[in-house]
């Protein structure tokens, strides 16, 4: 094997090849997150998240599911140099594949690098705009910013989309975001 025979081989993505368009699951996530709007339980409600998080991380090939898959694994043990790498590279084989570059955003978050996770953010979101993830992570991120109107705003656009998301407690009253204007 050649040098770059190897290289390619360990990045899990096949030399010259196009990732194809990832799934159309616009039909399922509506259905979804009416699903999730109708729910009367935190267990139900947390159930039907974790379905919309299926859908958001199946990529569009096998070879982007691995670089996926090793990406959050990395990030989970803190490797956040490794992490990004399978990001970019998947963000690179796959343009249209809104996960990768939310799953970027998380990186440069954890690393408090929130202009650049913001950047990603808006990335997915263009690709994928009920992508209720990063819609709470572009809530949080600019929070961080202390842009607490839009952020709010975007967590309320979330919530619209997935009322049982674990940010909502950031709008209760006392919260970060809690809507202003109601105090004596």
């Amino acid at each position: 094997m050649t040098r770059l025979s190897v290289l390619l081989s360990c990045l899990a993505l096949p030399a010259f090849a196009e990732c194809p368009p990832p799934a159309d699951v616009s039909a399922e996530l509506e259905t979804l997150f009416a699903e999730a709007r109708d729910a009367n339980t935190e267990q139900d409600g947390r159930a039907l998240s974790q379905q919309m998080w299926q859908l958001w991380l199946t990529a569009p090939d096998a070879a982007a599911q691995e670089v996926l898959d090793r990406g959050m694994r990395k990030r989970e043990v803190y490797d956040f140099v490794g992490a990004l790498t399978d990001f970019d590279r998947l963000a690179e084989y796959c343009p249209l594949y809104a996960e990768g570059f939310n799953q970027r955003a998380f990186v440069h978050f954890l690393r408090q690098d929130y202009d650049l996770a913001l950047v990603d953010l808006d990335v997915a979101l263009r690709l994928q705009p009920r992508h209720v993830g990063a819609q709470s992570g572009r809530a949080l991120t600019l929070m961080h910013l202390d842009r607490i109107d839009e952020a709010r705003a975007q967590l309320e656009d979330a919530l619209h989309n997935n009322p049982w998301l674990s940010e909502r407690f950031l709008m209760a009253e006392g919260g970060p975001l809690a809507p202003s204007g109601n105090d004596i």
